[in-house]
C-alpha cells in the first residue's frame, strides 16, 4: 500500500508493513517529553497508577521552561516535583535552570530528537520536531504518563494533505512568514487531525531554522503533525549533533493525499496575523496604522540563533521608539551566549531592549512581559488568542523576528523591507 512519510514513520513503530489513515495503532516511542507545567500533571497520573518504573531513563526528556526561574510559590513547587521525579528515576535528560532553554528550541539543539523518531510530548508544539523528519506530535499529560511508563502510545493513523513549495525565499521572508501564509490559506481548521507534509524544490531554500519554526506551527492549522523531508540540509544539520542512529523515511510516489497546497515562495512578502487567530492573515506592509506597546522576540517559534541575527540586522545601530517595550529571549542557553560572543546582546541592549534568559514566559501570558488592558503586541510567539499574553482586552500580532524589530523601531507594524 503506498504510504506517506508519516504512515511510513508509524507503520515502523507499530510492527506493521503498512498502516492507512484512520487506523489505531499502538506504537513504540523513541522520545516523550514534558514541561514545567504538564509534567507534575503527568507525575500525578503516573503514581495514581501505581507505575514504579519508566521505561527507558534515556529516552524520557524534562524541560523546566515556562515559569523559570520560578516566578512565583506555585511554579516553584511544580519545579520542585519535576526535580525530586527526576532523581528518583535518573531521567538523564532533565534540563534545569543554568542548562533549559525553551523546549522545543533545546532538543533539536542538543540532538536527543533525530529523523524517523516517533515523538510524544505534553506540550501542543511538539510537532517542531517534523523539520527533522520524525513524526511528532503534542499530547495530554495523562499519555504523557503511560508514555513514561510503557515506551508506547496509541494514535490514530493522520491523512495527509501536500504542501508543495516552489520558489524560494527572498529575504526578509522567512519561515514565519511561510506558515502565517499557509494558515491564513487554510484556516485553523484547515489541516485537522491531517499531516502536513512539506515537499518540492523549494524545501531546498529553507534553514533548519525555517523548517522548525513552519513545523511548530502546524498545529495552528489543526494538523496532528508536520514533516519535512531529510535531504541534504536535514542530514548537515543532523550529522553534527545527533545522538543516535537517525532513519531517512521517504513517501512513496503514488501516496495519496486529500489535497495539495501549492505556495510560491518567491512571491511571499512579510505577514502579520491580527488578533485574535492565527488565520487572521495581513501583509506587514498594511498595518502602519497600527500602533503598538510591546514587542516580544523570542519563542519555541523563532527563538533560535537565525532569529536573533535577523532581529540584529534591524536593531543594530537604532533605537525602538518612545513608548515601546522590547524583550528579546534567546531560546537555549547556547543561542543566549552565542549572542553574547557575537555582539547581539550589546546591540539590543543598546537600542533600548531587555534581554531575558530563555523561558517560554510572555508566550503564554506567564511572566516577562505580560500585557495589560488595551495594550498590542507584536510577537514572535506561535498563538494569539484571546487573553493569550495578558488582559482578555489586549491585542497580540504574530510576525516574524524581523518584521516584529521593525515594528519596534517605529512604534507601528512595519514591514521590515521599510526600515
Amino acid at each position: 500500500m503506498p504510504m506517506t512519510m508519516t504512515q511510513k514513520i508509524l507503520a515502523a513503530h507499530c510492527g506493521e508493513e503498512s498502516v492507512r489513515a484512520g487506523q489505531l495503532i499502538s506504537a513504540d516511542l523513541d522520545v516523550v517529553l514534558g514541561n514545567d507545567i504538564t509534567t507534575p500533571v503527568a507525575i500525578n497520573e503516573f503514581e495514581k497508577a501505581g507505575f514504579t518504573r519508566v521505561y527507558d531513563n534515556t529516552r524520557i526528556n524534562i524541560v523546566l521552561d515556562h515559569f523559570v526561574p520560578n516566578k512565583d510559590i506555585k511554579s516553584a513547587q511544580q519545579s520542585k516535583q519535576c526535580r525530586e521525579f527526576a532523581d528518583k528515576y535518573d531521567i538523564l535528560n532533565f534540563f534545569d535552570v543554568g542548562q533549559m532553554g525553551v523546549e522545543h528550541a533545546l532538543l533539536p539543539e542538543q540532538g536527543i530528537v533525530t529523523a524517523g523518531d516517533c515523538i510524544i510530548g505534553a506540550d501542543s508544539h511538539t510537532c517542531t520536531y517534523g523539520a527533522l523528519g520524525a513524526f511528532s506530535t503534542g499530547v495530554g499529560s495523562t499519555d504523557m504518563a503511560a508514555g513514561m511508563a510503557s515506551g508506547k502510545a496509541w494514535f490514530k493513523v493522520p491523512a495527509a494533505i501536500k504542501v508543495e513549495l516552489v520558489g524560494a525565499l527572498q529575504k526578509p521572508v522567512c519561515g514565519k512568514d511561510v506558515i502565517l501564509h499557509l494558515i491564513g490559506r487554510i484556516g485553523v481548521s484547515g489541516a485537522l487531525y491531517k499531516s502536513l507534509e512539506f515537499t518540492g524544490p523549494g524545501v531546498a531554500s529553507l534553514t533548519m531554522e525555517d523548517r522548525l519554526c513552519i513545523c511548530n506551527m502546524a498545529i495552528e492549522a489543526g494538523a496532528k503533525n508536520g514533516i519535512f523531508p531529510v535531504d541534504a540540509v536535514c542530514e548537515a544539520y543532523l550529522g553534527g549533533r545527533s545522538r543516535r542512529v537517525w532513519k531517512k523515511y521517504e513517501a512513496d510516489p503514488d501516496a495519496g493525499y486529500e489535497r495539495t497546497v501549492t505556495i510560491d515562495l518567491s512571491a511571499l512578502a512579510p505577514t502579520v496575523s491580527y488578533p485574535h487567530l492565527p488565520e487572521n492573515t495581513h501583509p506587514a506592509a498594511d498595518g502602519s496604522g497600527i500602533r503598538i506597546d510591546q514587542v516580544v522576540i523570542g519563542s519555541c517559534t523563532n527563538g533560535r540563533i537565525e532569529d536573533m541575527q535577523a532581529a540584529y540586522e534591524i536593531l543594530n545601530g537604532r533605537h525602538i521608539a518612545k513608548g515601546v517595550r522590547a524583550i528579546i529571549i534567546p531560546a537555549t542557553m547556547a543561542v543566549y551566549k552565542e549572542c553574547i560572543l557575537r555582539g547581539y546582546t550589546t546591540a539590543f541592549i543598546d537600542a533600548g531592549c531587555i534581554v531575558s534568559t530563555p523561558t517560554c514566559g510572555p508566550c503564554l501570558g506567564g511572566y516577562m512581559g505580560i500585557l495589560a488592558e488595551g495594550e498590542r503586541c507584536v510577537s514572535t510567539t506561535n498563538r494569539n488568542f484571546v487573553g493569550r499574553m495578558g488582559h482578555v482586552n489586549s491585542e497580540i500580532y504574530l510576525a516574524s523576528p524581523a518584521t516584529a524589530a521593525a515594528s519596534a523601531l517605529t512604534g507601528h507594524i512595519t514591514d521590515p523591507r521599510e526600515v
